[in-house]
């Protein structure tokens, strides 16, 4: 099973080409505030992750994921099931 530490690193690399130049992305970096991300980007952030992990991601549990460590920790459940 695939656990938390196992999925940060692979959050990282899909959202690195969302980043600006020289951007450090932490567990505590927020998606939209920080990242700057508009409801596309989100939207084909959630898709590429959502066929990296072979999930779906509930739209009702989007409002709840701010930062990288809440969608690592919801990617985390889903895979749990």
């Amino acid at each position: 099973m695939i656990s938390y530490a196992d999925i940060l690193p692979q959050l990282f690399d899909t959202l690195k080409p969302f980043t600006k130049e020289n951007f450090r992305l932490k567990e505590q970096t927020e998606l939209v505030a920080e990242l700057g991300l508009d409801s596309l980007q989100v939207m084909q952030v959630l898709l590429k992750i959502e066929d990296h992990f072979d999930i779906s991601i509930p739209l009702n549990n989007l409002p709840k994921i701010r930062t990288v460590k809440d969608l690592g920790e919801e990617i985390e459940k889903l895979l749990k099931g």
